[in-house]
């Protein structure tokens, strides 16, 4: 079976995931089968995709035809027969025990077309053993979507003994088509990629809270402020519900052994049915207060602990042919919001010191889990997971690409447009400090190119432009007034060399642009928005101001009072209203923003490079001193009236033509 020959989805199972994968493909134009063994249950799915595609369109991320038209496309059943009759792919989404999945597939064969591909959506389960309960294994492999599918950009597609390329190929392409990111996990194995990382390292942090090596406020401050992760490991123990992370665990230790062992303090709380935010409580009382992680309680023994279980994972996978370190990475942050991937964290912590680590840790206690793996051994005399020193900047050394190092950009030139994608859209393309040494030097490389005449600049996925900067990375280091100092003008020096670039500078926003977000397109000379987009500068909500340029260059586009009015009120803005105030040049359908971006920095990229420079110079000379910028403009205008594109300029108009100017 071939891709395009992909029409109808059958969906067996209608509870969270099932309608969560149901409505992804429905969005995705497929005819979607949504079936669960109860009429109660399969119309409390499909009112829940009904209520999320109208949220959908609310925040105008889709527009309500598309909305219908995704409904639509759902029909819902209880007699299975009936659900898999024109199933070109059925999804299994029914509960996470390998003797339920079974049973459903020993129905399943009875009815599915012949050619019809299978896939599983476990998080943890052997997708080979499943595969064999059917009479197509080749045919058979894992789709792991993560929760909420509408929302998570990350598919785990995973392959059994059995399972043919043309398969995993298949459902790649489904995916994608579906929005999605498919990961290729290579080989049958326990938690996979985001489950096999995510789940240990969440029992290592009950296992030192078990042993009284830390609190837990020290670990979730640890894990949350230091590490930059998303959420406290406990916290994220609560949020995803501990009876999964058991369940997971569970599997792990059956099939993995004793180094997978559930830590008694999860096996207590698991037991006592205190499950996380779903049951009220779990390591924290949500019917008291809730969550409350200081930002002060930050243990260097505890991250490098933790990091340390997190690399010989990160090693068991890469060492077993599970996956390789990028796409671990990839599929880490992505489907659980990491900063970094994991494989980048403990390079950047170093291999080295992190076997030391768990060296002495086996030595000290004799557990399993600190036994470090062979391949981390390797990896840490190799200089790490990502090759070690040098790596970086070789493809430029090389004569090859020079924007290929970037870790948090996506850079690129085609038809003298410099296109700069911030690709952090697992954090909502928020700035860190990494992103803005990045940036400073794509800057500095496209401004310095002669075959770059315009810089575009967009964000990665289609829920963010930039929301900001990363607060959360940069939290612990925000205490110190020294810090928060150079912070604030390593910012402001990054995007002034964006307002400085003698080339114009487009930005091309869709979805939220906010606080250094919107800092960051400022600095742009034209900005074109999506009209789902949403901007502002919510930083005296949060007790801050404006750090990286905000409070000066948004009073030069919009006025001071309308400056003062969205930095005062932290407000959110719509595209039009923004367009209205003149922060916004254009709005457009958000279909539309890429195409319409492109051109407009294309048409930019075409026009007279020299006399662009001097507007910009005069412009910006202007600002403080009339009589400097009129000088800057005069000596400009004579400079100009003796280059090759005047001329160029002055004989196209004269024809009627369309002038190509050189820049000389």
């Amino acid at each position: 079976m071939q891709l395009e020959d992909v029409q109808h989805v059958t969906v067996l199972g209608a509870g969270n995931m099932g309608h969560g994968i149901a409505e992804v493909a429905a969005l995705a134009g497929y005819d979607v089968a949504l079936r669960d063994i109860e009429e109660e249950l399969v119309q409390d799915g499909y009112d829940q995709i009904e209520w999320s595609l109208g949220k959908l369109a609310e925040k105008d991320r889709i527009g309500d035809d598309e909305a219908e038209a995704a409904l639509d496309r759902v029909r819902t059943f209880v007699d299975l027969e009936a659900s898999l009759a024109d199933a070109d792919v059925v999804v299994e989404v029914v509960p996470e025990k390998m003797s339920i999945k079974k049973d459903v597939y020993d129905e399943v064969v009875e009815y599915a077309p012949e050619e019809a591909v299978f896939v599983t959506n476990t998080s943890s389960l052997s997708i080979t053993e499943l595969s064999e309960v059917t009479d197509r294994p080749e045919r058979f492999c894992g789709m792991h979507f993560f929760n909420p599918p509408v929302r998570m950009d990350l598919v785990e597609v995973i392959s059994g003994k059995h399972t043919s390329e043309d398969t995993l190929e298949l459902i790649e392409g489904l995916a994608e088509e579906m929005g999605k990111t498919p990961v290729r996990v290579r080989k049958d194995s326990p938690g996979f990629i985001v489950n096999r990382i995510l789940v240990p390292l969440m029992n290592e942090a009950a296992w030192i809270v078990e042993s009284g090596d830390a609190t837990m406020e020290a670990v979730d401050s640890t894990t949350k402020f230091d590490v930059g992760l998303p959420m406290g490991l406990f916290e994220l123990t609560d949020q995803v519900g501990i009876d999964v992370g058991y369940h997971v665990l569970e599997y792990m230790h059956e099939t993995l052994g004793e180094a997978y062992r559930p830590c008694p303090l999860l096996v207590e709380k698991f037991e006592g049915e205190e499950l996380g935010k779903k049951t009220g409580k779990g390591f924290y009382d949500y019917e008291d207060g809730g969550v409350q992680i200081p930002t002060d309680a930050i243990d260097e023994d505890v991250r490098k602990r933790l990091l340390a279980v997190m690399a010989n994972e990160v090693a068991g996978l890469i060492g077993n042919d599970v996956a390789d370190a990028p796409a671990i990475d990839r599929a880490v942050m992505l489907g659980a919001g990491f900063p970094d991937g994991p494989a980048k964290l403990a390079d950047n912590e170093g291999l080295a010191a992190l076997v030391d680590v768990l060296d002495d840790l086996h030595e000290e206690t004799g557990e399993e889990r600190y036994e470090a793996t062979e391949y981390l051994r390797e990896a840490a005399t190799a200089g790490g997971f990502h090759g070690g020193d040098g790596v970086e900047g070789s493809d430029a050394e090389d004569g090859g690409d020079p924007f290929a190092a970037y870790d948090t950009l996506n850079v690129s030139v085609a038809d003298r447009v410099g296109h700069v994608e911030i690709d952090r859209p697992h954090r909502m393309n928020t700035i860190s400090g990494e992103l803005l040494d990045e940036l400073a030097d794509a800057i500095d490389r496209l401004d310095a190119s002669d075959d770059v005449r315009a810089i575009l600049l967009s964000g990665a996925g289609d829920r963010a432009f930039s929301a900001g900067a990363d607060v959360q990375s940069m939290a612990a280091g925000g205490a110190d007034p020294i810090t928060a100092v150079e912070l604030s003008r390593e910012g402001q020096q990054t995007f002034g060399k964006l307002e400085d670039s003698d080339k114009p500078v487009v930005a091309a926003i869709d979805g939220y642009c906010l606080g250094g977000g919107m800092e960051l397109a400022t600095a742009a000379d034209m900005r074109v928005a999506s009209e789902r987009s949403e901007l502002g500068q919510p930083e005296h909500d949060l007790g801050l101001l404006p750090g990286w340029g905000g409070t000066q260059r948004l009073a030069r586009i919009v006025g001071e009072g309308r400056a003062k009015e969205i930095i005062f009120t932290a407000e959110r803005y719509d595209a039009e209203t923004l367009a209205g105030y003149g922060f916004v040049n254009e709005v457009v359908p958000g279909d539309e923003l890429d195409e319409r971006g492109r051109e407009l920095a294309e048409s930019l990229a075409a026009g007279p490079p020299i006399a662009q420079k001097y507007t910009k110079r005069a412009m910006h000379a202007g600002r403080t001193d009339a009589e400097a910028g009129l000088e800057v403009e005069a000596m400009g205008f004579g400079h100009v009236m003796n280059t090759d594109d005047l001329m160029e300029g002055v004989t196209a108009f004269m024809g009627d033509g369309e002038p190509e100017f050189e820049g000389k």
